[in-house]
């Protein structure tokens, strides 16, 4: 046969085929045998038809998508992919051919799986990443600067709790015992049971390359390694995608946009029918401007009436993007990254990306080293980055593109934590300084570092942002005997959240009071109620989360709109002084994974980690302690020694429950353990020939 499944010890495919275009038939036919459930949720995802099998809850997000035009922009990106890159595009193709022909071997607890078109994924690409670069913090900031004035912004300036991110670190040959570059670091996003990614081995004999794939697209993206070059990526937090207010009307043959000119352009308009399960079908309808698809309100206005022009008009929102306005999704990067053999290779392949803007890390075993920024970012007015802008008026267009800038290693590493470093002259907000601080200071204490040394960086708990508020707790006299024990015992506190943790799970229970208590004083009582906005954009307008979030600006600032800060503190530390705190922050810090069918098997473990933490476990302060975010996969690439990598992924390679393979990464994931990566197909157990 012209292509081979193998396996090693952790059920992990290692692909082998006699040519590319057979490599991608085989990762696709093993990825639904592996993850059919999966792939068959992200297909709906992507086009818009989710709620046909999860049900009602699942219709916001379907209205989202088929609003935003999700599934159409897919299908014009991969009509550019063919007819500028043929290869490329029959590439992709060939997945898709794998795909189809391992789902229809697969009996899904559902129902039948659907049928993959060629563009399914760009489409699954688009759907999980459209929210990645957190366009609707632009909501937040419309409405913080309404009420709270526009020094809100820097208040609030925070990633928010939708937002992806990323630790990663280049250590370069000169900091290593071996002499030879290590790469290591984990991408933070929403958990999901199977997870977002999958590890996987692909050879033939144009390359041979190792790394973690996103089930539903071909190739390796994010973190490979080809034996002579590695790379990885973490979130840039650029800004790149636009929110314009539209002023819409109906007409006899349709809808109309008021144009920057002064004339109304007929947009394009149309209905669609969402099947739900177990319920009537939704109509959604699409209506498109020259900005963008509307993705929210219409020619009446959002739902409850609450937005409007100065001239009473009611006002809509649409949202433009790269990919929708360029017809390129930078599927053409894929290739290029698997057959690269050095740095200047992985930095002539990003040049092709598109989105999300990422920070590429990649060294190669020649000496390279690479720490740039990948993305397409439009050059347009300042005002666009920040806020919601008006569509009729001028000045708001995009010109061109940025060039994307190059970082530098300082003291023989690179460190990104989402915090500002070569993109910031691409974004507005980005992730606090500390994981990145964090994580630099731990690779000062050592001259020489090993791969093996790499997770306990991973692993490390120390919470830097927890300062202004213990710094409160010790202004604080006068308090009642078993506040003041609390106050004591926080103060004396390693400020490290350890699941085993008391001091952590005592300094979480007075910090979820302070949030709550800011929350609710009516300096921030207008930011209550957020506008009827669609409910998949509504996690960034939860004032809870937001103040959660961004509590030590608030705490540090020097006036907080006549909130009497230390009155709250004292108020929190003696609600949690007659309360009855939990004994250890893992007792309520806990994985709270994504799944589409309930598993009552699955027990949530207890977790160390915080937002703050390089251990980035998310939970939402004075909300839950829950962590439905985090790690969702973590690496370590050596280039002395290809075989001395090492991965992980928080539950296993495979999707299928019962399987042996599908949660016995978990212990490891939640130890900070690594499972070996194997490269050698005569240490493999062979599966079988696709």
């Amino acid at each position: 046969m012209s292509a081979e499944i193998y396996r090693d010890a952790w059920g992990v495919p290692h692909l082998r085929a006699d040519s590319v275009r057979e490599l991608a038939r085989a990762q696709g036919r093993v990825t639904a045998r592996d993850r059919a459930w999966q792939l068959e949720v992200e297909r709906r995802r992507a086009d818009g038809t989710s709620a046909a099998l999860l049900g009602v809850d699942a219709l916001p997000w379907d209205r989202f998508v088929r609003r935003a035009r999700v599934d159409d922009t897919a299908r014009r990106c991969f009509a550019d992919l063919s007819a500028k890159d043929p290869e490329t595009a029959d590439w992709v193709q060939a997945y898709v051919g794998g795909v189809n022909e391992g789902l229809a071997e697969t009996t899904l607890p559902l129902g039948t799986p659907g049928r993959w078109e060629p563009w399914t994924p760009l489409g699954v690409w688009l759907a999980t990443h459209i929210l990645f670069a957190g366009f609707p913090a632009k909501l937040w900031r419309e409405q913080a600067v309404r009420h709270l004035g526009e020094e809100a912004v820097g208040l609030f300036a925070i990633d928010g709790p939708g937002t992806s991110g990323s630790n990663g670190w280049l250590v370069s040959g000169e900091r290593t015992a071996t002499g030879q570059a290590v790469i290591a670091g984990d991408p933070h996003r929403f958990i999901e049971d199977p997870g977002v990614y999958q590890q996987i081995h692909l050879s033939c004999p144009e390359f041979d390359v190792v790394g973690l794939a996103v089930p539903g697209v071909p190739g390796i993206a994010h973190f490979g390694h080809t034996g002579t070059v590695a790379w990885a990526i973490t979130n840039a937090m650029a800004d790149y995608q636009d929110l314009y207010s539209e002023k819409l009307r109906r007409t006899g043959a349709g809808v109309e946009a008021l144009d920057p000119d002064g004339s109304w352009r007929r947009a394009a308009r149309h209905t669609e029918t969402v099947e739900v399960a177990g319920e009537e079908p939704a109509e959604v309808e699409i209506i498109e401007t020259a900005r963008g698809p509307v993705i929210a309100g219409g020619p009446e206005g959002l739902d409850d009436g609450s937005e409007g022009s100065d001239d009473g008009t009611p006002l809509a929102l649409s949202l433009r993007t790269p990919p929708r306005v360029t017809g390129d999704l930078g599927f053409g990067t894929l290739l290029p990254l698997l057959r690269a053999r050095r740095v200047a290779d992985i930095d002539r392949a990003f040049d092709h990306w598109a989105e999300p803007v990422n920070v590429v890390q990649a060294a190669d075993t020649e000496g390279g080293l690479l720490h740039r920024v990948a993305g397409r970012v439009p050059v347009r007015s300042t005002a666009n980055r920040t806020r919601i802008v008006p569509a009729w008026e001028a000045g708001h267009e995009w010109t061109g593109w940025h060039e994307m800038p190059y970082g530098e290693l300082t003291d023989g590493a690179a460190v990104m934590a989402n915090q500002r470093g070569p993109a910031a002259p691409l974004g507005v907000e980005f992730a606090p300084p500390h994981r990145a601080n964090r994580i630099a200071a731990l690779l000062a204490e050592k001259e020489k570092w090993t791969a093996a040394d790499m997770p306990a960086i991973h692993m490390d708990t120390h919470l830097a942002s927890a300062a202004p508020l213990l710094d409160h707790l010790a202004a604080l006299e006068d308090l009642s005997p078993e506040a003041a024990e609390v106050r004591d015992t926080l103060l004396g506190w390693n400020r490290h959240m350890d699941a085993g943790s008391p001091g952590a799970a005592l300094y979480s229970a007075v910090r979820g009071a302070v949030v709550r208590r800011l929350a609710a004083h009516p300096a921030f009582a207008a930011l209550t109620t957020a506008p009827a906005y669609p409910e998949v954009l509504l996690p960034w307008l939860g004032l809870v989360p937001r103040i959660g979030y961004a509590l030590e600006h608030l705490l540090r600032a020097e006036e907080l709109y006549g909130v009497d800060r230390p009155a709250e503190v004292r108020a929190a530390v003696e609600e949690v002084a007659v309360g009855n705190p939990v004994k250890t922050w893992g007792e309520t810090h806990r994985l709270f994974p994504w799944r589409a069918l309930p598993d009552p098997s699955y027990d949530e473990p207890g977790l160390s980690g915080d937002h703050d933490c390089v251990l980035c476990t998310s939970a939402v302060p004075g909300l839950t302690d829950l962590a439905a975010r985090g790690p969702a996969a973590r690496y370590v690439w050596d280039l002395a020694r290809r075989e001395d990598s090492r991965w992980v992924v928080p539950f296993g390679a495979s999707g299928v429950p019962g399987s042996p393979h599908h949660r016995d990464q978990l212990p490891l994931w939640l130890g900070g353990d690594l499972v070996p990566v194997v490269t050698d197909f005569e240490q493999l157990s062979k599966e079988s020939d696709v």
